[in-house]
């Protein structure tokens, strides 16, 4: 069969792809025979972005002289040359910035010996493409036609997401399915959503997540290898896998995972986290990276809609310099219990903790060495009450308010702050309190406080007169 008459009557880019087929579902070499002049072109004169490993083609070399192995066009290629299957997908591979490439693979009608042949035919879209992204099969674009109206419509994104996952693993069939939010900046991961089957011999992954989880995550991106995704479907994949992250490799088979699509979540190029479905039957191995395809696409922007507003909720609530609740989140609070009109009120404690000594420090020794009184401060109030109980209330006072106190546990967690200030060096508070049975009262209880700690303060100085502020 003349290959490149055949492979010269395509109108888009194609070549011709040739796998050597071992038997028994493994597969040997996998090569480039031929191409027309528009694929040969976009080896020797790639897009922007679109760079190979080496930009000269040459007929029948493996496809690794070209780009990275990847493990999801060995799949196709085998799947369409050997298993005479048609094949589409419509992806963004990682090592290709900016570029979605719509794949076709075809079976080739002939074969010589144990070597199979497909058409492999592609057309580059610089932007995605929302008709190739729907153009996906009924069942899965129904599905993910429903996932978008969940989570759209949705008034808690947690729960809407739980019941994405679990629509997401039912529609692969799989074992389990899971989320996961990764922060580059904290260095963290936590599990935003998980489905998994019951007595599946699979662990919850909040039963496996643990510090030292999120060094693991950063070995994915090396993993995945410039393609979107990973499928690790068969012991030949799981080698690969071996090679490539012997680590990764020995967590995956210590939990009994069988196979497994691994895909990182993004928006605009910004890494969220990961989705991954395991042990699901291999032959449905590209539908299921279909779905996933297409889902991560949706979910990514979601979630990174969702992890802003959480973004300026905190920023909107939180001090950034300790990490404490600020004064405007403090005065939300007060004004809440304050007008509570249920019939039951419980007590309320109030302290003022003004902070000795910082304007010194920051003329003598500089904002930066004030900055880290201001951050030791606030751990030795984090020892005492919850982080949601204190407040930054100014420059360099602090308050804290706890509901449902009792008088002898406010006076004793005051002792307690004057202990655990003693650990770090320069850290000295002034400190006034006040009890009230009604927390409806604390305006009042603030009011106390702050002229007691006012009085700390000044006695304070009195002791220390080369410590007072000079304004």
């Amino acid at each position: 069969m003349d290959l490149q008459k055949f492979v010269d009557g395509m109108g888009a880019m194609t070549c011709i792809v040739s796998v050597e087929d071992l038997g028994n579902g493994k597969y040997g070499k996998i090569r480039i025979v031929t191409g027309n002049q528009a694929y040969i072109d976009s080896i020797e004169k790639p897009a922007p972005g679109a760079e190979l490993l080496v930009q000269k083609f040459v007929p029948n070399q493996e496809y690794t002289t070209y780009l990275t192995r990847d493990l999801n066009f060995e799949d196709f290629s085998y799947r369409a040359a050997v298993e005479k299957k048609c094949l589409h997908s419509y992806a963004r591979p990682d090592r290709m910035d900016g570029i979605w490439f719509n794949m076709i693979f075809m079976p080739v009608a002939y074969q010589e010996g144990n070597i199979c042949y497909c058409t492999y035919t592609m057309e580059i879209n610089f932007s995605p493409n929302s008709e190739n992204l729907s153009s996906t099969a009924g069942e899965t674009a129904a599905k993910v036609l429903e996932t978008c109206i969940k989570l759209r419509s949705a008034k808690d994104f947690k729960e809407a997401m739980q019941e994405v996952i679990e629509d997401i693993r039912e529609i692969c069939s799989a074992d389990s399915c899971v989320i996961l939010l990764t922060d580059s900046y904290e260095k963290k991961c936590e599990v935003l959503c998980q489905s998994i089957v019951p007595d599946s011999g699979l662990r919850p992954m909040l039963d496996i997540l643990d510090e030292n989880f999120y060094e693991l995550t950063e070995t994915w991106p090396d993993l995945i290898a410039g393609s979107n995704c990973i499928v690790v479907k068969n012991e030949q994949d799981f080698e690969v896998v071996k090679e490539r992250n012997p680590a990764w490799y020995e967590s995956i088979k210590s939990e009994n995972v069988n196979s497994i699509v691994l895909f990182p979540l993004k928006f605009r190029g910004d890494l969220l986290g990961y989705i991954w479905a395991c042990n699901f039957d291999k032959d449905d191995a590209p539908k299921i990276k279909q779905v996933l395809e297409t889902t991560t696409f949706i979910i990514g922007s979601e979630i990174s809609n969702y992890l802003l507003v959480d973004r300026l909720k905190v920023l909107s609530s939180k001090d950034m310099l300790t990490g404490v609740m600020n004064r405007n989140e403090m005065n939300n609070f007060v004004d809440k219990i304050s007008e509570d009109n249920t019939a039951v009120s419980n007590s309320v404690g109030v302290v003022f903790a003004d902070l000795n000594g910082l304007k010194r420090v920051n003329d003598d020794f500089g904002h930066n060495a004030g900055d880290k009184l201001l951050k030791d401060a606030a751990k030795v109030l984090e020892e005492v009450f919850l982080p949601e109980e204190i407040y930054r209330a100014g420059g360099d006072e602090f308050s804290i308010i706890v509901i449902g106190i009792t008088e002898e546990e406010l006076d004793r967690r005051v002792e307690a702050i004057r202990e655990a200030e003693n650990k770090y060096d320069d850290v000295s508070f002034a400190i006034g309190s006040c009890y009230d049975p009604d927390k409806r009262n604390v305006r009042h209880a603030l009011k106390i406080a702050d002229e007691r700690m006012y009085e700390d303060k000044r006695i304070y100085y009195e002791k220390h007169p080369g410590k007072r502020r000079i304004s």
